[in-house]
Formats: C-alpha cells, structure tokens, sequence
C-alpha cells in the first residue's frame, strides 16, 4: 500500500435494491448479505491500510450527495445498481468529483437483458468490474487503491 503515512479513506456506496442482497434473485446475486460483502471489504481494507466506510441507499439524490462528500475521501468503490443504465445525475456527479471512482456490479450485465449492457456511469469511472460476484467489490478496493497509489505517486 501507499508509504505515505496518510491513512486511505474509501467509500463503499451501494445503490438500489442492494440492500435485499442475500435474499434478491440468489441465482444472480449469490446468498452473500450486504452486511457480509462490507465486513470482507472492511476486512480487506484495514489489511491493505485502507479505512472503509460503508453506505447504501435506494435514492439517486442520497447517492448523489455520498458522491460530492467523496470529495473528502481518497476513493470510491460503487455499485450503483440500476442507476448505472440510466442515472445522468450520478454520471455528472462522478465526473465533477476527481476522487477515483471504480464501478463494481456483482452479475455480468453483458448475460443479461440488453438495456443492462450499457452503463452511463462507467465511462466517467476509473475502472469497471462485473461479474465476479461479490469478489468484485475486493477487486475494486484493490482497483481504487491502486488509483490513490498512482495520483499519490504523481503528486510527488
């Protein structure tokens, strides 16, 4: 991790329906709780010198208002669910933040129905990870640290 002395603080923000995860589709989602997904990721964090916090909302406005906090933090590992289709408002505050953002999504959405094969708030992201079930959201701690790492390193 970074040899700056400076703790990372990484959001983990969730967005709609995620908080069902556990019990919503199995088949697709897995049996993996929210609750267990944050606790791996904290976990993860606290071993790679990251500081995790958590949050999940079913409010595009809510999720709008963690991304402008992110600001304050070193980075952004986000699941934003169906926003991700569909959300200009999310898309515009991702992009207005220059906090690293990685995008994560549990199922693969290229399998699934073609309006899910296109995502509006990946383009404006760092980095994109789906499919790798609930491996994805490490992967994208590992990812988004990598980019704190890079702008650190760049910063001098």
């Amino acid at each position: 991790m970074a040899e700056s002395s400076a703790a990372v603080r990484v959001l983990l923000l969730n967005g709609p329906n995620l908080n069902l995860l556990g019990s919503r589709d199995p088949q697709q989602y897995g049996t993996v709780t929210l609750e267990g997904i944050e606790r791996r990721v904290r976990a993860l964090g606290a071993e790679l010198g990251a500081e995790v916090e958590c949050a999940q909302s079913n409010h595009e406005g809510a999720l709008v208002e963690h991304v402008h906090r992110a600001r304050e933090l070193d980075g952004v590992v986000f699941n934003p669910g169906a926003f991700a289709h569909y959300s200009i408002a999310l898309r515009d505050a991702i992009d207005a933040v220059e906090t690293p953002c990685v995008e994560v999504h549990i199922s693969n959405v290229y399998a699934r129905e073609p309006f899910r094969h296109t995502s509006v708030t990946a383009p404006v992201a760092q980095g994109y990870i789906a499919g790798c079930g609930p491996a994805g959201y490490e992967l994208g701690l590992r990812a988004v640290l990598a980019r704190v790492e890079e702008r650190r390193s760049a910063a001098g």
